[in-house]
């Protein structure tokens, strides 16, 4: 499963750095390009905290965070044995790969890089985000979900715990 893991997040990332590279070279910052009028546009924006822009004067703990997912999932990947929790994992690595790569080596700085944004759908939410950003949401659902079908990281199921009641 650490093969799928580092796999799929090897992927993410490769994806999210280039989709990235093309947005930088090939748009002005804040300019809107309508892909699909109303639906999906494309705004070329820098970062310079987490969603919504929040905490932006410190980006440096966003990076400390990164690096402390990163680390857990490389202990946890060795427990995994579902490829349901491996596909999470990889999504997730991925995607906090990803943004990590931005605040780590883009300006202003090291460890306080802006993370490039682009991709805004205005008929869901105000928010631009990234394709890094699109896969950690889908692993967190994905991980609130498997938690709540009682899935382990083995891949069994918790046993419902169903004692009668006395009465």
């Amino acid at each position: 499963m650490i093969l799928l893991i580092v796999g799929l997040a090897a992927l993410v990332l490769a994806v999210d750095q280039i989709a990235k590279a093309a947005v930088v070279a090939g748009l002005v910052e804040d300019e809107r390009v309508a892909v699909i009028p109303g639906v999906l546009e494309l705004v070329f924006v820098r970062n310079p905290g987490a969603a919504f822009s929040f905490a932006g004067g410190m980006t440096w703990i966003f990076s400390i965070l990164a690096c402390v997912v990163v680390a857990t999932i490389a202990v946890l990947a060795r427990r995994i044995h579902s490829v349901r929790w491996a596909v999470m994992l990889g999504l997730l690595l991925g995607g906090t790969l990803g943004n990590l790569t931005d605040r780590l080596l883009r300006e202003p700085g090291f460890g306080s890089g802006h993370v490039i944004d682009f991709i805004s759908t205005p008929w869901m939410m105000p928010a631009i985000y990234n394709v890094a950003d699109m896969c950690i949401v889908s692993a967190m659902i994905l991980f609130a979900w498997f938690s709540l079908l009682g899935l382990k990281l083995d891949g069994t199921r918790e046993k419902a715990n169903r004692t009668a009641p006395r009465g």
